[in-house]
């Protein structure tokens, strides 16, 4: 089941409010617990329902082993063992489902081996409910957690607005706001934010990114036919595409858990205002990050042991970071460029911070939009083409069907009056450059959704009103985030 679905917003969202507030009104708590846990695990296996087996099988086997974890305390070795243990299962969950048929496909390009893939079908979401699992066995062993209930556990894992495509979130920052009975009751301003919050995002994705994506899907259907000028439109395209998609996806997540007084932590800050790589990973996916720097970079010892040693834990750090996106090569790459980028930007800080802002701005944004292209593309050498042709300045021809991608019904309605039909005849592509243009000013100059204070007033409610109706209205094919892919 999709955020951006008729059957999520007209349905699933307003049942599983109404029945999670009605048994909490009735102070039937735990049962709210199970009841929440139950609609979540809907939710979940509303893609497949083999997916539930896995992700039960999951969190029943993740909670014993953290029990048994916290019952060793007194005895570390042992403890130890079993939260390696633990790791180890989770992590060959994750090889198996994710991983194991691109092994194999490198070991039969390698050795010449012919072993039979078995194309298994990735569950949903496995990435993120792992890690989060991971980061508990940890924190168990660490003594940084409490004896929880199975049914706080599990909710704590399987809550659906973070469920599919995060933010990872930890233990201590969202169970103690499910025992926390001044949640359990409707609180019309945390309601009110959570719609504004939802609006916004699903107005980002369907109406911004969905947009975008279509001269993303055009461009990289076919790399060979593209001129400078269209790569790139469609680099730019795709950095846009998913910028919105999952600045969208997380204003969706976080104002679904406002609606249920659940605050979840902040996952995306404007990351294209960034002036280096080290600050756009601050700003992107910021969970991933403080899980990857909370439970690998500095247990590898950080920044403490030199320069050579920091280097070396940076790149594993974005290796890990970019094997967790896929199974594909061009993961690979793309996590140790960035990686590499980051190294750069610690050995030469101080050439660095005398570019001036604007220069390292822009370095920046080029270095992350060349290297979206590799994170999109289907393998390394259609990488390579993209970038080929974006550099081979062949010419500035742009195809009438790029700029149709951008001809939306709405805008079809301003056409009609007057500067903008002028505009429109004298400018090629102008709606194309207003998307382009306009998505510029919106990641520059705009504050963070979580940033702004809303303050409910009729002029913001009718603003929330007609963000909703506009983008339910415009679903149309429903197309899922690109974050549920990882």
């Amino acid at each position: 089941m999709l955020f951006n679905s008729y059957i999520f917003i007209l349905f699933f969202l307003p049942f599983t409010l109404l029945g999670y507030y009605g048994l909490n009104y009735l102070k039937r708590y735990r049962i709210a617990n199970l009841f929440l846990i139950g609609m979540s695990l809907g939710f979940y296996g509303y893609f497949n329902y083999k997916y539930l087996f896995i992700i039960c099988g999951s969190i029943l086997i993740n909670y014993l082993l953290s029990r048994g974890i916290l019952s060793l305390r007194n005895r570390q070795c042992a403890g130890k063992v079993l939260m390696v243990f633990g790791i180890c299962i989770d992590a060959a969950v994750i090889f198996y489902f994710k991983y194991y048929d691109f092994f194999l496909e490198n070991i039969n390009a390698v050795f010449g081996k012919s072993f039979a893939l078995k194309n298994i079908l990735l569950p949903l979401g496995i990435s993120f409910f792992t890690f989060q699992q991971i980061s508990y066995l940890v924190d168990s062993y660490r003594g940084e957690t409490k004896e929880y209930r199975f049914d706080e556990y599990a909710l704590f894992v399987s809550f659906f607005p973070q469920l599919i495509a995060g933010p990872i979130v930890l233990h201590g920052e969202m169970i103690p706001q499910f025992k926390n009975l001044n949640n359990r009751r409707l609180i019309p301003p945390n309601f009110s934010k959570g719609m504004y919050l939802f609006a916004l995002g699903l107005f980002k994705k369907v109406l911004i990114a969905d947009t975008f994506g279509k001269a993303v899907a055009l461009g990289f259907g076919d790399i060979g036919a593209l001129s400078s000028m269209e790569a790139w439109i469609v680099s730019l395209s795709y950095t846009f595409q998913i910028y919105f998609d999952f600045s969208g996806y997380c204003d969706m997540a976080i104002g679904i858990g406002h609606l249920f007084n659940v605050e979840l932590p902040a996952n995306f800050n404007s990351p294209y205002k960034s002036s280096s790589i080290t600050e756009f990973w601050g700003r992107w996916h910021m969970s991933l990050t403080r899980f990857l720097r909370t439970y690998i970079y500095i247990p590898l010892g950080g920044n403490r042991k030199g320069m050579a040693r920091t280097c070396l834990n940076v790149m594993i750090v974005y290796l890990v970071s970019g094997i967790w996106h896929g199974a594909n090569w061009t993961f690979v790459l793309w996590g140790l460029l960035h990686g590499a980028l980051c190294c750069l930007n610690r050995f030469f800080a101080k050439s660095w911070d005398k570019l001036g802002v604007v220069m390292r701005w822009c370095m920046t944004f080029i270095a992350v939009n060349i290297l979206w292209v590799l994170f999109r593309a289907e393998d390394i050498a259609s990488a390579g083409l993209f970038v080929q042709k974006m550099f081979s300045l062949s010419g500035s021809a742009v195809r009438e069907e790029l700029y149709q991608c951008f001809e939306l019904m709405e805008l079809a309605v301003l056409g009609n009056l007057p500067v903008i039909n002028m505009l429109y005849s004298h400018i090629t592509g102008f709606y194309m450059w207003i998307f382009i243009l306009g998505a510029f000013w919106v990641v520059l100059r705009f504050r963070n959704s979580k940033e702004i204070e809303f303050k409910p007033t009729f002029a913001r409610s009718l603003a929330v009103i007609v963000l909703m109706v506009w983008s339910v209205l415009s679903l149309g094919e429903v197309s899922s985030f690109l974050y549920f892919n990882f």
